[in-house]
């Protein structure tokens, strides 16, 4: 009971933690399910670069739109897409596909 109690939490982290990549970015799938992690963290005040990768080829997320940061991006299949831009105040930062139907957020600290 106790080993599937610990997975069920280690799964659940997994979910929601950034996956950092070797040189600080923040790896974010696109897959059926929408953006994957759908929340990452990130200091305030510090740059950041998000690569957002389409690895679904039956989705609207198509593109990328961070309005508070006035980004809009293609992601086309397959390609690892790079966003930077530096957060300067602690908050949500939302961003979705171009039909706004997916979305995810940077929780800025």
């Amino acid at each position: 009971m106790l080993l599937i109690a610990v997975l069920g939490v280690l799964g659940c982290a997994s979910r929601s933690a950034p996956a950092r990549q070797s040189d600080g970015a923040i790896a974010i799938a696109v897959t059926e399910k929408g953006f994957e992690p759908a929340v990452v963290r990130v200091p305030a005040g510090k740059p950041v670069t998000l690569v957002v990768t389409r690895k679904a080829e039956r989705t609207c997320a198509t593109e990328i739109v961070i309005a508070e940061e006035n980004v809009k991006r293609d992601l086309p299949l397959g390609q690892p897409v790079e966003i930077s831009f530096t957060p300067t105040r602690a908050g949500e930062i939302r961003y979705a596909c171009g039909m706004d139907m997916l979305s995810g957020r940077v929780i800025v600290e």
